[in-house]
């Protein structure tokens, strides 16, 4: 499928979003068609089941904002939303296991009230962004480095316009924005008395629709060892728009903290700390975009770099239902949703006990 087609898709979704009228598609995972009368009730009920958990806000209906509610019943809609496929950002971030403030599949199970019917929900971007770093070219007073960045859906190319960000120890560049037809190659130079590692923060939003924004970020050595693993220093959980830094062990001294979306970047003030933790309020960007947050220290003697987003998506939450064998007659249905105005995909897979 030509690059055109799935801009068409990005700009037809969203007119069928506007209207209200559900963005569905129902798949039988285990049999390749339905060929009864019984299964066909089934695929119906697990529709209505689907919405159920789209559509409605649980109880307490902040049960998201608060991290010490657990949701007696489980929806995931923004409370007082004009657009019933809206979801609420801290509802989604708190289904995400790197939040200390997750609530567990067992809890929202439970809080389903539906005994008799297992589930798997899934929140990403519409479209995928990969970084890669293919060379370096290294001088005698700086550095360059250059990347392939993608950007594509299920395989197939998507025509976006491009921002990026370099994070690095006291230090933040915006480089301008490029479009891009699915592939292109950026070069980023940084001078070696900048220390390291780097952080190169991508977001890509679709050339048809505003509102589709994806994102991705890669660490890279710079005047450094190689990075460690994401989570390695610090766990970064965002709720109601604060943000709690969770330091993984003692000696570990926290230094900038920003928050990044595709128009806008801005500095985040911490308000509490402590020998294990700290806390900074997140703004509320005005931006259709995710917010990426960057936090950077010290450990000992080496520098290092985390992030996370806001809402703190792609999540997968649920039921595995590719190795059970206890369950069966398991659909899919994806919509397009809307968290703080930007565009996700979210996907629920239903199923019942084998009969």
């Amino acid at each position: 499928m030509p690059t055109i087609s799935i801009d068409t898709f990005f700009a037809c979704s969203l007119m069928v979003l506007l209207v209200l009228s559900a963005m569905a598609t129902a798949s039988k995972l285990l049999y390749p068609h339905i060929n009864n009368s019984v299964d066909a009730n089934i695929a119906e009920r697990y529709e209505s089941v689907s919405k159920y958990l789209l559509l409605n806000d649980g109880t307490p209906s902040n049960w998201g904002q608060n991290s010490q509610i657990t949701p007696e019943t489980f929806g995931l809609a923004k409370t007082g939303s004009d657009n019933p496929y809206e979801l609420d950002i801290d509802k989604v971030s708190r289904l995400n296991s790197e939040n200390i403030y997750t609530v567990s599949y067992a809890q929202i199970f439970t809080a389903s009230e539906m005994p008799d019917t297992s589930f798997r929900i899934e929140v990403k971007p519409v479209f995928q962004v990969a970084v890669n770093l293919t060379a370096a070219f290294q001088g005698a007073n700086e550095t360059s480095y250059k990347f392939e960045i993608t950007t594509e859906k299920q395989g197939i190319p998507v025509q976006t316009t491009l921002k990026f960000y370099v994070i690095a120890e006291s230090y933040l560049e915006t480089c301008h924005a490029s479009d891009s037809d699915g592939k292109t190659y950026v070069n980023i130079t940084l001078e070696n008395d900048v220390n390291g590692p780097a952080l190169l923060a991508v977001f890509a939003t679709s050339v048809s629709n505003g509102k589709t924004v994806s994102f991705n970020a890669y660490a890279f050595a710079h005047n450094s060892t190689e990075p460690k693993t994401k989570g390695s220093y610090l766990r970064l959980s965002p709720l109601n728009y604060t943000l709690n830094v969770s330091l993984t062990y003692p000696g570990i001294n926290l230094s900038d903290a920003y928050a990044l979306s595709f128009n806008y970047s801005s500095t985040l003030t911490q308000t509490a700390n402590s020998s294990q933790s700290a806390t900074y309020n997140i703004q509320h960007l005005l931006d259709p975009s995710p917010i990426l947050i960057v936090v950077t220290g010290q450990n000992s003697t080496s520098f290092f770099t985390e992030w996370t987003t806001y809402p703190q998506v792609p999540l997968q939450i649920g039921a595995d239902f590719a190795s059970s064998t206890t369950l069966s007659n398991v659909f899919a249905y994806t919509y397009l949703v809307t968290i703080e105005s930007a565009l996700y995909e979210y996907t629920v897979w239903l199923g019942g006990p084998r009969e």
